[in-house]
């Protein structure tokens, strides 16, 4: 990928840009595009389509946040880019490839991988540049009804991370067919105690998404409707988001190193996590990798079956 030489901006109030991407980071989108209830959570702030297939997209990260705040108050919380990379494909479905409002939205993986140095807090919001191509696009007659999407990250000119997404796109009637009376599922409210939140990078127990059991690398997932960013706007299964958080959570227990910074994610979704089942999350050693990083294999289990699988990569403070 050619990346442009980013210029200083006299503007202070805004990251260093070329001119002719200064506009994507004005303001953010409307958040219905990116499947948002809240303002505060839309992270994405522009869109330009650079050729067939080929979009280029502005974030912007805050210094603070409700609930992806600053780990060991050195970097941006690298779920910020997971939700972004989220976003993104949202808006690109909607906008680009006019797939309706009203689409339910199905993600079979998602990894995102993110540099210490590019995660980094300054003195101001981080402007990110994403750098998107669509692939295996799919079509349900005219309409998009899947694709990969892959994108590059660029802070200040320099190329800070990737992630990639793949998504099939459900009209609203076969979405109904294929999930039947598991439309209907809302949360459970006998939630699970939470594991201790300082063992897990969380200064109180509403935040955590782990119950306790008492056996070695083993929790049940908790999933709090009342939490007002992992559950924005109702849904009808347990979020992709809600699982990644639980994976770095448990992948800071095992480390035992709660300000720990988890700076990858590989994940597998192969069924929709319920409300009405408990879903055991369990957990493997930590494997020791390149550069002072562990990683821990974090699976989901539900009904006897594994639901999802979550490999995170993180590197001690």
């Amino acid at each position: 990928m050619r990346v442009a030489t980013l210029i200083k901006s006299n503007d202070d109030s805004t990251e260093n840009v070329t001119p002719d991407e200064s506009d994507l980071f004005l303001q953010t989108v409307p958040r219905t595009y990116v499947h948002r209830a809240g303002v505060a959570e839309v992270f994405v702030t522009g869109i330009q389509q650079i050729g067939p297939d080929h979009f280029r997209l502005g974030a912007q990260w805050p210094r603070s946040h409700s609930y992806y705040g600053p780990v060991a108050r050195r970097w941006h919380d690298p779920m910020l880019l997971a939700e972004t990379i989220r976003q993104a494909q949202l808006l690109i479905a909607h906008q680009a490839y006019d797939v309706p409002m009203g689409h339910q939205f199905l993600s079979h993986d998602a990894t995102h991988a993110i540099a210490p140095e590019g995660a980094r807090l300054g003195d101001r919001p981080a402007h990110v540049l994403l750098d998107v191509r669509c692939t295996d696009i799919k079509r349900r007659g005219k309409t998009v009804s899947g694709y990969v999407t892959r994108i590059d990250c660029l802070r200040d000119g320099e190329l800070i991370g990737s992630g990639s997404m793949t998504v099939t796109c459900l009209p609203p009637n076969l979405y109904r067919r294929i999930r039947g009376s598991a439309c209907e599922n809302t949360p459970q409210r006998n939630l699970p105690e939470p594991v201790a939140p300082e063992a897990v990078g969380r200064h109180w127990g509403f935040d955590v998404v782990l119950g306790a059991t008492g056996v070695n690398r083993t929790w049940t997932l908790r999933a709090d409707p009342d939490h007002p960013v992992l559950f924005d706007h109702p849904v009808d299964h347990v979020p992709g988001m809600v699982l990644m958080e639980a994976a770095r959570q448990a992948s800071l227990a095992v480390l035992e190193r709660p300000d720990a910074l988890a700076v990858a994610m590989d994940c597998v979704f192969d069924q929709y996590v319920e409300f009405d089942k408990t879903c055991v999350v369990t957990a493997t050693q930590a494997t020791p990798g390149p550069g002072g990083s562990h990683t821990v294999a974090v699976e989901f289990a539900q009904g006897g079956a594994i639901a999802a699988t979550i490999n995170v990569t993180a590197i001690a403070s």
